[in-house]
């Protein structure tokens, strides 16, 4: 059984929450090079690429062979501590999975994360399985708010982004979805609720979801995009005729 619409995960706050994880890995580089993290600058940089955090909220480094050192020790500072001491889904998520699975809805990691953190992550969770394709920073040159993550997740599996349901915990990657044309969850993992109105809807969980009900955002089915392979990727560069009335929306820079 396949369905006629993709489901796109972000990563942190969505399928697991290693916020601890990250907010002691930015205290111990901080530490490191003498330097403090300005108050509630944790919660700002949530879904921004390091490439954007260090210079922008910290103001650490400009240069970018500089940023790029900062970024990558303060991602090995992450792993170090993920492998001391685990991690594990967020409750319901294994299930949504499973139910999705089922279902033949494609499913796809799209996260401004390291593709090195996910390699690190992911078999403690076991949950590859449950994925058709991976989007990490190294795949994209802009950050979210721009929608670039969720447009190649979508070509990945062959799937118009009016097809295609982003589960996000980030209000900046709630504006990318929303650039994307795609429809959003919102999980109330990282920020309240009522601030996250932007999204179609709203949980603390996926398994407070139903499959009928995101079915009949989609209306009737469509194919997927011509050209998708067997195995549900496409080349992330091709356009396929039936989406090429798609237009990506305004959205700041990233």
């Amino acid at each position: 059984m396949s369905a006629h619409w993709a489901a796109i995960f972000d990563w942190d706050g969505v399928v697991i929450d290693s916020s601890r994880q990250h907010e002691r890995a930015w205290e111990r580089i901080a530490r490191e090079r003498g330097r403090a993290l300005p108050p509630g600058f944790f919660k700002r940089s949530f879904g921004m690429k390091n490439e954007r955090v260090i210079p922008e909220l910290l103001g650490w480094a400009h240069d970018p062979e500089e940023v790029r050192q900062i970024s990558q020790r303060k991602e090995a500072l992450y792993r170090d501590i993920i492998r001391a001491e685990g991690i594990a889904p967020l409750p319901g998520v294994r299930e949504w999975l499973g139910q999705l699975r089922t279902a033949g809805v494609p499913c796809v990691v799209a996260t401004s994360t390291p593709r090195a953190n996910l390699d690190c992550v992911m078999p403690l969770l076991g949950l590859n399985d449950f994925f058709s394709a991976v989007v990490t920073a190294e795949d994209v040159t802009r950050g979210k708010p721009h929608p670039e993550v969720f447009l190649i997740a979508a070509r990945k599996v062959g799937m118009c982004p009016s097809r295609c349901v982003v589960f996000e915990d980030a209000h900046v990657g709630i504006e990318a979805a929303r650039a994307a044309g795609m429809r959003v969850v919102a999980l109330a993992t990282t920020h309240p609720a009522d601030t996250l109105r932007a999204a179609d809807r709203v949980v603390r969980r996926l398994d407070e979801l139903s499959l009928e009900e995101l079915r009949g955002w989609f209306g009737t089915n469509q194919p997927p995009l011509r050209g998708a392979t067997r195995g549900g990727s496409r080349s992330p560069n091709a356009i396929p005729p039936s989406c090429a009335d798609h237009r990506v929306r305004r959205t700041r820079s990233a």
